[in-house]
């Protein structure tokens, strides 16, 4: 449909049509209107024209049910506008991929941008258009359950990220590409600095620090042409996101032209009364479209006010307009006025969803994503050895995470059936424990398995109700039922490979120091448990680098990799015993860093240079380092570059990651390794707000972690040499 043609429909709405538009209602109203109508629900004040009206709709998938609600829905609409169909898929539609954090710990773009594709494959063949993804979020704070859902703490690689995950949902022809949906990217904004690691709760930054680290992720997804924008319930500057003008049309509008759908989270409008920046409903709808809402998903402050407002003469129709037009227009990217059924196939469904191939690349990011954190020695498992394969995961389809929407635990292979797949080991079994609880028979069942075996494989950690949406912790440590059962299992000397499935980074405690061995599995997806075997058996070499540091104990948090050094750092000032920033009881550094990882094989990084000493602004600098595989397998490394300001106008972290390649490499093969440094990557925020590069010296660090680098310096020098 041509602009003039959405623009003429919309003048042949009436308001109350143009205002359904706004409303996002859940499936269950069109499925089922009658009985939604005369339930609970109706308690909203919904009504049959408002459903006949209302312009998108989450929660709801299936070809054949999608096909029947759009059908239903044009044959009530008097302007025949087809329905948006949303919904939650973050990490897979019906095949799972590892979590987004644990996507980022395979350092693999490429392999972000084919699981959102094949994502997008299987929701748009059962009838979804836009899906709530990727989620952007920079997070530092593992009490906050939905960590699991951001690719970890740093801006430069959520970033990178953000573009595979757009780019593999939308791809570059949406119209005519059905295989593909839209993005709408969460949430918006610095959801995850939320204090203390609460759910829903207050975010107080200064602008300076929201552009400098929490905003580029978000940018770097609207550069990439997302779709849709949803709005955070916390609050930025004092105002919630849902109300925020400044955010919604100063920085999202009109700073980085973004011409998308803005859509609310679900019931963030009429939150705005318990924000207490609302008095009524009439008050929240009006702050809510000032501010540039477009869509108000599950809640009815603009289908109740908005007519009565324009009465009133406090806002004008053209307001309304603009939001209705956003929403035709998306309609018309995604080809529905041709196409109201668009990509929707219930034989191609069958063939499509959940099939061999998207299983098979859900196994290799979930291989990808795994972090070996500790090794002995004791991995790769020798053949024929006795295994003792004990605790709550052990044999549990609970491997998918708490955002699996379509996901179905019975259906997924458990690490017991990966297992028994390999005749090489006699295996021994026991749960050990649940999640929360055990008993005597349990333990004294896992205690005789572990001593009948050579060495014992322990599967602990978070059920996925533990992390995700409404699951903040204060205490990020192993249920004390599961540490009770390591501790029985330590006693029999039996040396010990921990697994970890888990949506955040964890508070280990002694078990990082006394276990054997450490694999972090996060929740790896539909083919993980047949993933973590590889990896066990040496079948695949772990190459996972983590994404977000694992504190030594919950009073660090919030610890990350590229902190600023203060007036009295630790590292200048060693031998001063007090009067330096630092804990009296801990260590500053996390237990396992930002970037860190480690392989069957070993790496070596040597010959660091620089192809000169000083940079120009016009000019590129090139950064070489050879990395050599000096072990006895063949293996893949994630190859760091780190850069720090020594001198800035404005603090500057002690390092930041300005660039990472993943190599792979036999044994005894060496590769050069080269990054460009120009003038882009050197720009920071200012005390004024604005984004430039200053001259003067810069550190390099590379390396296979961010606590593990080779360095160089050079200096940069500015044509107009104004000094900072």
């Amino acid at each position: 449909m041509k602009e003039s043609e959405l623009t003429t429909l919309l003048h042949t709405m009436t308001l109350e049509e143009k205002i359904g538009q706004l409303v996002q209602l859940s499936s269950n109203f069109y499925s089922d209107a009658e009985g939604a109508l005369t339930g609970p629900m109706a308690q909203m004040g919904v009504t049959e024209k408002l459903v006949a009206d209302s312009g998108s709709t989450l929660g709801a998938s299936g070809a054949r049910q999608i096909i029947d609600l759009q059908k239903r829905h044009l044959e009530a609409s008097r302007l025949q506008i087809p329905l948006l169909v949303m919904a939650d898929v973050v990490h897979g539609y019906k095949t799972i991929f590892p979590i987004p954090l644990a996507i980022g710990c395979s350092w693999h773009p490429e392999l972000a941008e084919e699981a959102a594709r094949i994502a997008a494959r299987e929701a748009a063949v059962s009838g979804v258009h836009v899906v709530f993804a990727p989620m952007v979020d920079l997070v530092r704070d593992p009490r906050w359950g939905r960590v699991m859902e951001s690719t970890g703490e740093d801006a430069f690689l959520n970033s990178v990220f953000a573009r595979a995950f757009v780019q593999g949902f939308q791809g570059n022809d949406l119209k005519n590409d059905r295989d593909r949906v839209a993005a709408c990217v969460k949430h918006f904004a610095a959801y995850g600095a939320a204090e203390g690691g609460r759910e829903y709760n207050t975010t107080d930054l200064s602008e300076w620090r929201m552009r400098e680290e929490y905003l580029p992720a978000y940018k770097a997804a609207v550069d990439a042409g997302c779709k849709m924008i949803m709005t955070s319930f916390n609050t930025i500057k004092g105002v919630p996101s849902s109300a925020n003008r400044w955010l919604l049309r100063q920085v999202l509008r009109n700073e980085w032209a973004f011409d998308g759908t803005i859509i609310s989270d679900w019931g963030a409008v009429r939150e705005l009364l318990a924000h207490g920046v609302a008095e009524d409903e009439q008050e929240a709808a009006e702050k809510a479209i000032k501010a540039g809402v477009d869509i108000e998903m599950m809640t009815l402050c603009y289908p109740h006010a908005l007519e009565n407002l324009v009465a009133d003469g406090r806002i004008p129709v053209s307001l309304i307009d603009q939001a209705v037009f956003r929403i035709l227009n998306l309609k018309n990217d995604l080809g529905l006025f041709e196409s109201p059924y668009r990509g929707v196939d219930e034989e191609k469904e069958k063939e499509i969803v959940y099939c061999a191939a998207h299983r098979e690349q859900a196994r290799k990011l979930a291989e990808e994503s795994c972090v070996l954190l500790k090794n002995n020695g004791i991995l790769p498992l020798q053949g024929h050895a006795k295994i003792a394969l004990i605790g709550p995961f052990a044999d549990s389809g609970d491997l998918l995470g708490s955002w699996s929407w379509k996901g179905e635990p019975r259906d997924t292979q458990t690490l017991k059936q990966a297992f028994l797949k390999d005749a090489s080991f006699d295996t021994f079994f026991a749960k050990g424990s649940g999640i929360t609880q055990t008993n005597s028979h349990f333990l004294e069942e896992a205690v005789v398995a572990a001593k009948q075996s050579d060495v014992v494989i322990l599967a602990v950690g978070e059920s996925s109700a533990m992390s995700g949406e409404a699951s903040s912790r204060t205490r990020i440590t192993l249920p004390d039922c599961q540490q009770k059962l390591f501790a029985a299992l330590k006693a029999t000397g039996r040396p010990i490979v921990t697994l970890l499935f888990n949506g955040r980074p964890l508070e280990l405690g002694s078990l990082a120091e006394q276990t054997d061995a450490l694999l972090e599995a996060w929740f790896p997806g539909s083919e993980g448990a047949e993933a973590i075997v590889n990896l066990l058996t040496g079948k695949t070499n772990p190459s996972g680098k983590l994404t977000m540091s694992f504190p030594r104990t919950v009073g660090q948090i919030p610890v990350y990799y590229n902190s600023f050094n203060t007036g009295r750092p630790l590292a200048e000032n060693p031998q001063e015993p007090k009067y330096v920033s630092k804990y009296i009881d801990c260590p500053n550094e996390p237990l396992f860093a930002f970037g860190y990882g480690l392989s069957y094989t070993q790496f070596m990084y040597e010959n660091l240079k620089l192809s000169a000493s000083r940079l120009m602004e016009d000019e590129q600098l090139i950064v070489t380092v050879t990395v050599a595989n000096v072990g006895d397998r063949p293996g893949a490394d994630v190859v760091q570059l780190y850069l720090r300001d020594v001198a800035a106008e404005t603090v500057r972290p002690i390092k930041e990651l300005k660039g990472f390649k993943k190599i792979f490499l036999k044994p005894g093969a060496r590769a050069e390794v080269s990054f460009t440094i120009n003038e882009p990557m050197l720009r920071y925020v200012h005390s004024d707000l604005s984004s430039r590069s200053d001259s003067g010296r810069f550190e390099i660090g590379v390396g296979d972690s961010s606590a593990r680098t080779l360095n160089a310096a050079f200096d940069f020098v500015k044509k107009d040499g104004v000094p900072r």
